[in-house]
């Protein structure tokens, strides 16, 4: 019993804890949920986005980020930068305003809120009064004037939001300035646009919802002049150089007022209705922006057809006789345009759109032919298609990195490249193609590129992929702050489906009106559900990935750099051989597509294993030495030899009870007199297993079930909190054959003199199998087959589901990845000592000895929360003092949301942290553990939270914005120009030198550097953190 004591508190472990272990939430990858506002800083070149739940987020250069909360929680209606400052102005949806500032302490850009300000009316007022519609920062940066519901425009003092009340411009002031014939139209009610004067900061414009359109005078407290239309007012543009007002409306038209002496203006210079003559939806917002070709580029959103195209979500450009309207497949919150900064410029020369829609950021590069998309660095849209599984995979080989790369850059033909800088020259030796391949997707200019990033170079290349609906794979660079689409992989064209997948949504006629174009990569409809990836494995050495879906579909899949068209080789895993009369009740199993298939450079299936019945695949396993998969269901699970492309075995798991798994009944109908049978036996089982419990037991045994007399002992002593009885469950639960999870492993499983390929397989039930597998050499491995035989089977007591198999080497380290030691990445494991079994259920941790199978050690977890272990998985914790010490532990989350770090072999619990609310399931169950102590999880359907359990690995943006940037106004856009390489630093300052970039890829490529420690880059200054926000100090 003396497991059961709380061990004495020692300090030397406790700094040692310190130097390995921090819980930290670090950054947010992806698209922001639920977004509702959007603003941009022509100054800083920095973007902001609000959302419903009162998140703003700041973007700019690669690895510039920052992210605030509002304290109430309101969703963000309209965010306003103060012009030339680090300073922006919120707007919520209860009518209140926040003044928020980047500032800089210890050498960091952080986001602050300053103030916050609510807009009071006189006594009695009603609501509307005060009720906020538009937003003005001032160019002086000390005023906001306040557009309303009741047409007045209030005037607040920054940065203490002070209202000066005297300084109201009320409609009734307004209309005492207008002639008699304008008083009597009612053309006021609310504030629509206000506009400051672009030379002049002493006009504004105010455009109000009836169709009136005043410029006021501050100084004078007079209407200059004014505009009226017979049409609801819904925006107004005003030129760069004042003298031409672009209003849009309710009915889809705009129009042009020419901006002169005369105080009224009864027709307008132009109107037009872009997809008239029938009605129109109205136009909610337009610019109106001048070029160095003299046409201008007008850029609306909405104005279609309401008949026929009133459900699309639109936003058209036209310029020079070229007209196209960008059809989105979510709704579009707002939109800017990238222009000139800097505002002494006669011309705006645009160069972007940018466009928030409800689920993706687009942007468009305008000075392109044809306006193609730019491909964002961040804010991936990870839900263009719902993500079913993830996986995570530290440390790519460099080669393999590139070949993806490559792989990539062929799919991203179609996005604008954007290069701002000289071009870097062809490499002159073949070799080095795919490192100029490299440099080119390092040096897509991103328009939006303000602030620098201070964070270290990411010492390795991660990589975590998603499964999703649709039947893709997605590859993404998590090496740093920025989650970035490397390649996308697609299993669609190996089956037969209802869509061809050489179809283009996009397609459409020359001659078509509107001309439509589909832009933005959310697609959130699926062709088949059964298409859905369900489980995910790549082997980073040899380069073959394993891909398993919802309909019970595995393929097997190797890199190749050339397209090729080949026949996908197709074999049935029949996992109910022995039952008898069965009827499958669920999906049909998908077809494969007959005869060869064009396959794109990347990834390309070569088989295919088809689980009959074909039911979700739920664990999966990959040896790329011994070219072996292995995949479970709920039905059984099965091994197969992809080399000779032949099933070694197949293994049923079920239980005659498992009606939930089957899916349908069983040919056997039990019968009353079996179940009264069955539930005596049940019932002396219990008797005699309560009776064969004892109180005095070996030292260091402890029964899962006590005696009376042993918890009367016990209730006198202080017992470790993470100890618990765990009450057995019956082996007639529904889903007891599922099999949760598989692994490989070289070990001794028949006797201590002779280690052997096994495969292990634990089950929802709280049985784990191994196999011994025999796996010819490399000589005569096509030559003979894999043969397997079944040599363990282990039932856990509480028939717990087991989430959880490995094996430690004689120095109780986990064994390595296939082919690690071969590449010289880890050390070879110690077959010379006895190895132990590790086996974590949803309720314990329990350690064995083997080839024997007896038990050594157990830890179990508390019952007081009902904790259940949801995930697990070793990981190495390093020191952030000591450069060569660390340890490997195990990572754990519980369905309360807490991760805890267990240690090996002794399974002493280290630290305990509280990461996911426990009401977050979806969040829980799509957490993955990286191998260095990090982790993922969805906090959103588009959103990843990173978090670091570890003091030496930490990846955290760190940034600067320093409001002197403001003084240059420099850009690349221009092309025409050599000028144009003597602009601002890219990628967050970090690699300015395309020249020097394109030298140490190549030097990279001559020598191996493939592990963590030759990979390092010599910014970082403690070990392979990625930021010095580690806890060690």
């Amino acid at each position: 019993m003396r497991r059961f004591l709380r061990p004495g508190h020692d300090p030397a472990r406790e700094r040692l804890k310190r130097d390995l272990f921090q819980f930290n939430k670090t950054v947010e990858h992806g698209f922001p949920h639920q977004p509702s506002a959007l603003g941009y800083s022509p100054s800083l070149r920095i973007l902001a986005i609000g959302t419903r739940s009162g998140a703003i987020k700041l973007y700019g250069a690669p690895g510039v980020e920052f992210m605030g909360l509002h304290r109430e929680n309101n969703a963000v209606v309209q965010i306003h930068f103060l012009p030339g400052q680090c300073q922006l102005v919120t707007l919520l949806d209860d009518n209140s305003l926040h003044l928020w500032s980047l500032k800089v302490k210890s050498g960091v850009s952080e986001l602050q809120e300053d103030e916050s300000f609510t807009l009071r009316g006189p006594p009695g007022a009603a609501p509307s009064a005060t009720q906020i519609t538009v937003v003005l920062p001032h160019s002086s940066c000390q005023l906001l004037y306040l557009g309303t519901e009741s047409g007045s425009v209030f005037m607040v003092q920054l940065p203490a939001f002070r209202a000066l009340e005297d300084q109201t411009i009320s409609s009734d002031a307004v209309l005492q300035r207008l002639p008699e014939e304008v008083r009597h139209r009612r053309a006021f009610e609310m504030v629509e646009a206000l506009q400051e004067h672009p030379r002049d900061p002493n006009q504004i414009l105010i455009g109000y919802s009836r169709g009136l359109v005043v410029i006021w005078d501050l100084q004078g407290s007079c209407v200059l002049c004014h505009f009226l239309s017979s049409q609801q007012l819904e925006n107004v543009c005003w030129q760069r150089d004042g003298h031409l007002i672009v209003s849009c409306h309710s009915d889809g038209s705009y129009c042009q007022w020419p901006v002169s002496s005369d105080t009224l203006q009864l027709e307008p210079l132009r109107s037009c209705v872009p997809y008239g003559p029938f009605p129109c939806k109205a136009i909610t917002k337009i610019f109106w922006l001048t070029t160095k070709q003299g046409l201008p580029f007008t850029i609306f959103q909405g104005g279609m057809p309401r008949a026929s195209y009133g459900d699309r979500h639109c936003i058209s450009v036209i310029h020079n006789g070229q007209q196209t309207a960008f059809d989105f497949t979510s709704r579009v919150i707002d939109f800017t345009v990238l222009i000139e900064a800097n505002p002494e410029a006669a011309l705006d020369d645009p160069y972007a759109l940018v466009v928030l829609a409800e689920e993706e950021l687009v942007v468009i590069d305008l000075q392109t032919a044809g306006w193609p998309p730019v491909q964002p660095p961040y804010l991936a849209s990870l839900h263009c298609s719902a993500i079913t599984c993830s996986h995570h995979v530290s440390n790519i080989p460099l080669k393999l990195w590139e070949r993806i790369i490559a792989a990539g850059s062929r799919q991203n033909t179609h996005f604008s490249t954007m290069v701002g800088l000289a071009p870097a020259p062809a490499p002159p030796q073949p070799r080095a193609r795919l490192a100029h391949e490299l440099l080119r997707h390092l040096l897509q200019e991103w328009p939006i590129d303000g602030g620098t990033s201070l964070a270290p170079a990411p010492p390795q290349r991660d990589l975590l992929l998603t499964g999703h609906e649709d039947g893709t794979v997605r590859f993404w660079d998590a090496s740093g702050v920025c989650l970035r689409l490397l390649y996308k992989l697609s299993t669609v064209r190996v089956f037969l489906t209802d869509t061809d997948p050489s179809e283009s949504l996009s397609a459409q006629g020359e001659d078509e009106w509107p001309p439509l174009r589909k832009v933005g990569s959310f697609d959130p409809y699926s062709d088949d559900p059964r298409l859905g990836i369900q489980k995910i494995f790549l082997c980073r050495y040899s380069g073959y990935l394993a891909v398993a879906g919802t309909a019970g579909q595995v393929l097997v899949l190797e890199l190749n750099d050339e397209a090729a068209e080949h026949a996908v080789e197709q074999v049935e895993a029949d996992l109910l051989q022995d039952q008898e009369g069965y009827r499958w009740k669920g999906h049909e199993r998908l077809c494969a597509r007959p005869g060869p298939v064009h396959f794109e450079p990347g990834f390309q299936p070569f088989v295919l294993v088809q689980c009959q019945p074909p039911a979700v695949v739920t664990s999966l396993a990959l040896h790329s030495e011994w070219r072996l998969v292995a995949f479970g269901t709920s039905h059984g699970f099965g091994l197969f030899d992809h080399q000779q492309r032949r099933q070694v075995f197949v293994k049923c798991t079920l239980h005659p009870n498992d009606q939930l798994a089957l899916e349908g009944p069983l040919s056997r109908v039990k019968s009353l007199k079996k179940s009264l049978r069955q539930s005596f036996r049940r019932i002396r089982r219990s008797r005699v297993s309560s009776r064969k419990r004892r109180p005095a037991g070996p030292p260091g045994e402890v029964q899962e079930g006590s005696s009376r007399a042993e918890r009367t002992g016990l209730q006198n002593m202080e017992l470790a909190p993470v100890q618990r009885k765990i009450e057995a469950r019956s082996a007639e639960d529904s889903f007891t054959g599922f099999v949760r999870t598989l692994y490989f492993a070289d070990t001794y499983l028949r006797d201590s003199s002779r280690h052997c390929p096994s495969l292990w397989a634990g089950t929802n039930g709280g049985t784990v199998y191994a196999f011994a597998l025999r796996v010819p050499p490399a000589e005569r491995r096509m030559d003979e087959p894999v043969r397997a035989e079944q040599a363990k089977e282990i039932q856990l007591m509480h028939r717990a589901p087991v989430v959880g198999i490995l094996v430690l080497d004689g120095h109780s380290v986990p064994l390595p990845e296939p082919l690690e030691v071969a590449h010289d990445l880890s050390k070879s494991p110690d077959m010379q000592g006895s190895h132990q079994l590790l086996v974590v259920s949803e309720e314990q941790f329990k350690v064995f000895t083997l080839p024997k199978v007896s038990a050594r050690l157990k830890l179990k977890l508390t019952a007081l929360e009902g904790s259940r272990v949801r995930r697990v998985s070793a990981a190495r914790f390093g020191s952030c003092r000591a450069e060569d010490y660390g340890e490997h532990h195990l990572a754990v989350l519980t369905n309360l949301g807490d991760i805890q770090v267990v240690s090996l072999p002794l399974l002493k619990p280290q630290v305990r942290y509280s990461c996911i609310r426990r009401e977050d399931v979806s969040g829980i169950a799509s957490c993955v553990f990286t191998k260095y102590g990090q982790g993922f999880y969805l906090i959103s359907p588009s959103e990843f939270e990173r978090f670091s359990l570890s003091t030496k690995w930490l990846v955290e943006p760190r940034c600067l914005v320093d409001s002197a940037e403001t003084k240059n106004y420099s850009r690349l856009h221009d092309r025409s120009g050599p000028e144009k390489a003597s602009g601002r630093a890219r990628n967050s300052g970090s690699q300015s030198d395309g020249e020097g970039v394109l030298k140490e890829i190549q030097s990279t490529l001559e020598g191996d550097r493939g592990s963590c420690g030759d990979w390092r880059s010599p910014r970082v200054a403690v070990g392979y953190s990625l930021s010095n926000g580690g806890g060690c100090s």
